[in-house]
C-alpha cells in the first residue's frame, strides 16, 4: 500500500541527480490524475491528499492489478522479460504471508466494504474542483 502522500514528491537532501527517480514515481501516480501542469497552489496539497487517501488510493490498490516483472535477460540486441500474473496491491499482500489472521480479516472487510464505481465517481468529483482552482490560479512573477 502506498502511504506517501501524493503532492509531497521531492528529491532527496545531498541528492540533486534524483529527479529521474522522483518523475519515475510521479508517472506512477499522480501525472495520469492530476495531468502535466504545475500546481502550485499550496491550498490543492491538503485536497489531493485526501483525494488519494480516501478514493483513488483505495481504487487502485484493490481494484486495479499489475504485473510485476519477475526476469529481464538478453538474448542477442533484445531484451526478454518475464512478468507475473497481473494482481492487486491487495491480493499481492494477502498472498505475501506478512500479515496476522486478524489483519487479514481487517482488510478483506475493509475490501468489502468498498465499491470500485463509487471510489471512481468520487475521483472524478473531488478532481474537477482541484483542476479547476489549479488552472485559474496565476503563476507567480
Amino acid at each position: 500500500m502506498r502511504p506517501r502522500p501524493i503532492g509531497l514528491t521531492r528529491s532527496r537532501p545531498y541528492h540533486k541527480d534524483d529527479n529521474a527517480h522522483v518523475e519515475q514515481k510521479n508517472w506512477m501516480w499522480p501525472r495520469p490524475l492530476l495531468g502535466y501542469g504545475r500546481l502550485q497552489n499550496e491550498r490543492l496539497v491538503a485536497p489531493i491528499n485526501a483525494l488519494d487517501k480516501e478514493a483513488w488510493g483505495p481504487l487502485h490498490n484493490f481494484f486495479l492489478p499489475s504485473m510485476k516483472l519477475i526476469k529481464k535477460w538478453r538474448e542477442g540486441s533484445r531484451w526478454k522479460r518475464r512478468y507475473d500474473q497481473p494482481q492487486t496491491a491487495y491480493q499481492r499482500l494477502l498472498a505475501s504471508g506478512q500479515l496476522s489472521r486478524k489483519e487479514q480479516a481487517r482488510l478483506r472487510e475493509h475490501y468489502e466494504s468498498l465499491d470500485p464505481f463509487r471510489l471512481a465517481s468520487e475521483t472524478e468529483r473531488r478532481l474537477k474542483p482541484i483542476l479547476g482552482r489549479a488552472q485559474h490560479h496565476p503563476t507567480p512573477k
